[in-house]
């Protein structure tokens, strides 16, 4: 690689395997240097295979002509989401696949930088040993990270962390123009930009990066120390780091000073002299006088550019607020269920003979269940005939919540599917009849209720016995 750029991936220090991958290089008849971060999720095999599709449709498109960068961008991003989609639909192995990532096309001759974004890779700038965080996370975490309300540290300790809510794969084709995060910046002699996948930053804060970015070592010195920092930090995840520097010499202004023209008293006659004394002190005070007069429009001017200036600050912080807000609301969205899973959610909520029959035929599919069911009835017999419930590939919580209300539950011939909690009880009505549970991280979980008293007392006994002839686990 070149002097102004360089790229490295690694494994870190818990993953078998790497599902990240980077592209720097030159592009476009050499006019930008290209620099991608993609990283895969979706399985042992489906990240990798996820990253190399983005990889590979994003350097095709590059090859084309064009004049708008970034619709260049976005079309090479729409062109990966594409490829990965409709490899999803032949692999039934890698169905659970998907990537995010950030690419960026940077302009040295004209001093600019171009990105394009899509989910918690992250772009950073580098300028006068300051780094700013040119990206935004697209994770719950990552907005409160963003509008301040949570440190970095606070965020990288976060539990729900890496829950993203926007990547390639997750449907066929890119919704919305909002979807892919886009921008440009100037790029300037002396500046660089970082692009790394979570690996770096979920590991490494601001500052150490900073600190190992103002050295004068060279680029790939640079990127290496990163990861070796990240690794250092737990290594929990791939990293993958891409450097590009604009390495052109800063150019220096020499100041000068203005031309000062000494005019010669041209009068040789002392009578002269001594007769113009007058009319200079009255030139002085004339001139005074216009230097008074020339302050009045100054100050007025300098008045009104401070109140142009107390009114933009007005309306920044409101169009901020409201801008936040409205990133709020929409980081609160309401999760639409399928028709499937309505009509099964429907058929709870609406009964009135407590036993719900799920019909099941050589036709039926699993029911995706993309958010938790709430059971409030007093008591229900759910009789699943053998179907199965499966989490949504976006969803992690509890298939059934049994409310504090709920006295009895049976589930009946049912099987539930990759989901973090099978159920989430805080009761002991729960019954368990030809239950299988498959990938389901904590099958049950019993959450313990207290009345608010400064003091408990008590023990906890092993009450739940279960006949594991009928609890498939």
């Amino acid at each position: 690689m070149a002097e102004n750029y360089f790229g490295i991936t690694d494994t870190g220090k818990m993953r078998t395997n790497n599902e990240d991958t980077f592209i720097a290089q030159p592009v476009l008849n050499d006019q930008f240097i290209a620099a991608c971060v993609i990283d895969g999720v979706g399985g042992y095999e489906g990240g990798e295979v996820a990253a190399r599709l983005a990889h590979d449709a994003i350097l095709d498109r590059f090859k084309s002509k064009v004049n708008d960068y970034i619709k260049l961008m976005k079309e090479a991003i729409a062109a990966a989401n594409e490829a990965i989609y409709t490899e999803k639909k032949v692999s039934r192995a890698n169905e659970q696949m998907a990537c995010v990532l950030t690419v960026a096309l940077a302009d040295i001759a004209n001093n600019k930088f171009y990105y394009c974004h899509v989910g918690d890779t992250r772009l950073y700038l580098f300028r006068d040993n300051s780094l700013v965080k040119i990206t935004r996370d697209h994770s719950f975490v990552g907005f409160l990270e963003d509008s301040g309300r949570l440190t970095e540290e606070a965020a990288m300790r976060h539990p729900k962390r890496n829950e993203i809510n926007k990547a390639l794969g997750f449907d066929s084709s890119i919704k919305g123009d909002d979807y892919i995060e886009t921008g440009e910046s100037p790029f300037l002699p002396g500046d660089t930009i970082l692009l790394c996948s979570d690996g770096l930053s979920d590991m490494i804060g601001n500052s150490a990066m900073v600190a190992i970015l103002d050295t004068t070592k060279s680029l790939s010195v640079k990127a290496k120390a990163l990861v070796d920092a990240a690794n250092a930090a737990g290594g929990k995840d791939n990293i993958t780091v891409v450097l590009v520097q604009n390495n052109k010499s800063p150019l220096m202004q020499t100041a000068t000073k203005p031309a000062v023209n000494i005019k010669k008293n041209e009068s040789q006659d002392g009578y002269d002299i001594l007769k113009n004394t007058n009319s200079h002190s009255n030139e002085k005070t004339a001139i005074k006088n216009r230097k008074r007069s020339s302050i009045g429009p100054f100050l007025i001017f300098l008045s009104f550019l401070i109140l142009v200036a107390f009114l933009w600050i007005l309306y920044s912080n409101y169009s901020n607020k409201k801008t936040r807000d409205e990133e709020v609301r929409s980081a609160i969205v309401v999760k639409e269920r399928n028709p499937e899973e309505r009509q099964f959610v429907d058929s709870i909520n609406g009964n009135t003979t407590k036993e719900v029959f799920v019909l099941n035929t050589p036709d039926t599919k699993a029911i995706v269940i993309t958010d938790s069911i709430l059971i409030k009835n007093d008591s229900l017999h759910i009789i699943g005939n053998g179907v199965t419930l499966i989490s949504d590939s976006t969803y992690k919580g509890a298939a059934f919540t049994m409310a504090p209300d709920c006295k009895y539950l049976l589930l009946d011939s049912l099987t539930l599917e990759n989901f973090d909690i099978g159920v989430l009880t805080k009761t002991s009505g729960l019954h368990l009849k030809n239950v299988q549970f498959k990938n389901c991280r904590v099958p049950v979980q019993y959450n313990f209720l207290f009345k608010d008293r400064p003091v408990i007392n008590g023990r906890f006994a092993d009450t739940a016995f279960y006949n594991l002839d009928s609890i498939h686990l």
